[in-house]
């Protein structure tokens, strides 16, 4: 596995700290990949919902209740909405 340094300010250090301290991660390693992991996810559904957006946009006026598309927006994905 890669090794990277970085340098953190010090409330973000000491953040990282107190979650391993309590025992959320057992390392900050693994903590700032957790991070990393979740902030791609979150890239990736925003991708997804602008994909979404721009073929809407696209595919003019609907007919359907906004509640109507989000409910239809669920079924097709795993993204909270």
């Amino acid at each position: 596995m890669p090794r990277q340094s970085i340098s953190l300010t010090e409330p973000n250090d000491e953040w990282l700290k107190s979650q391993v301290n309590n025992k959320e991660y057992s390392s900050k390693s693994e903590l700032v990949n957790d991070l990393i992991r979740n902030e791609r996810k979150k890239n990736e559904q925003l991708e997804w919902l602008r994909a979404k957006l721009e073929r809407a946009e696209k595919s003019g006026f609907s007919e359907l209740t906004v509640e109507e598309i989000f409910e239809k927006a669920r079924k097709e994905s795993d993204i909270e909405i």
